[in-house]
């Protein structure tokens, strides 16, 4: 078959009520706060721009070291520092608007009320910002016992309060739990119109000369081609159990074909993260190699392979 153009291949999709010109996304905490990856990828090309975590205050993060290097990817403990919500949509915002990209705001907090107040601060938010990813999930908290994703009571009291923004919310969960499709059902009958799957998996590097730990918060969050069959398996099996429930796919993706993974898995768009620490022009590379792939194989639409491992 010859190749063709992007244009020839119907990459739209929609993640409940949000429609995409195509299902490639950065991923939170990748491509900082605004316009950072802007000398490298024409983020209106991109289904969205999905911002850092940000928080109603400004939040320091976490002690340095906060990123280690591992065989397969990183682990990092940034600890979701930030500048708050009222500085970025003052300061950063503007910027990435700018561009032309369509932005996913991420909001996180320490208690339902955190939730409440930074979601609030996001209602009535410009045009360009589409969705409101909530951020339940992240295990470089300082508490992580209190990571609201870890069951399906805290879950709905964090997604209830987050309503108050007026916009689509995405729940972004936690792959460190026995039963996710439970807490992806908590989170959209509480409101979420969609899952993202997955966050960071729980891990910890020891520098063995020393005898210490390699990151300043202790352990981190691990990313990278390591989680990737983690977020394939996570996605599957929520949309095993909840067809009608919209995914976002995110893990280890970088490479076209790992985005066709999460999407045949069940996944209606995918985000790519930590690839772009190593290549800043991952994200764009993954969209042109995602064309090209249906390009190779016949597919006309994405919607084709939405799924597809379960049989539709």
């Amino acid at each position: 078959m010859s190749p063709r153009r992007r244009s020839d291949v119907d990459l739209s999709t929609t993640v409940g009520s949000v429609v995409l010109a195509n299902p490639i996304m950065t991923a939170s905490g990748t491509a900082g706060h605004g316009d950072e990856l802007r000398a490298f990828v024409d983020l209106s090309s991109l289904g969205a721009v999905v911002v850092k975590s940000l928080s109603a205050e400004p939040w320091p993060g976490n002690p340095a070291p906060r990123v280690h290097e591992t065989p397969a990817g990183m682990i990092n403990s940034v600890g979701l520092q930030g500048p708050g919500v009222t500085a970025w949509l003052e300061h950063e915002l503007p910027a990435v608007l700018a561009t032309g990209a369509r932005v996913v705001a991420s909001i996180w907090g320490t208690t339902v009320e955190d939730y409440a107040r930074a979601a609030a601060m996001l209602a009535g938010a410009p045009e360009g910002v589409i969705a409101v990813e909530v951020n339940i999930s992240c295990p470089n908290h300082h508490d992580r016992n209190r990571m609201f994703a870890h069951s399906p009571a805290s879950t709905s009291e964090a997604i209830e309060a987050a309503s108050i923004c007026g916009l689509p919310m995405w729940a972004k969960l936690s792959p460190n739990v026995a039963d996710l499709a439970s807490i992806a059902e908590a989170a959209a009958t509480a409101g979420a119109e969609a899952v993202t799957l997955i966050n960071t998996v729980l891990g910890m590097a020891i520098d063995v000369e020393t005898r210490t730990r390699r990151l300043g918060g202790g352990g981190g969050g691990l990313s990278g081609p390591a989680i990737h069959p983690v977020a394939v398996r996570a996605v599957h099996d929520v949309h095993a159990a909840l067809p009608e429930l919209p995914i976002v796919g995110v893990g280890g993706v970088a490479r076209g074909v790992d985005a066709v993974e999460l999407i045949m898995a069940g996944a209606s768009a995918v985000q790519v993260g930590t690839a772009s620490f190593a290549d800043p022009r991952s994200v764009g590379r993954v969209l042109d190699e995602l064309d090209r792939w249906c390009c190779d194989h016949g597919v006309v639409s994405i919607a084709e392979l939405k799924g597809a491992v379960h049989g539709k």
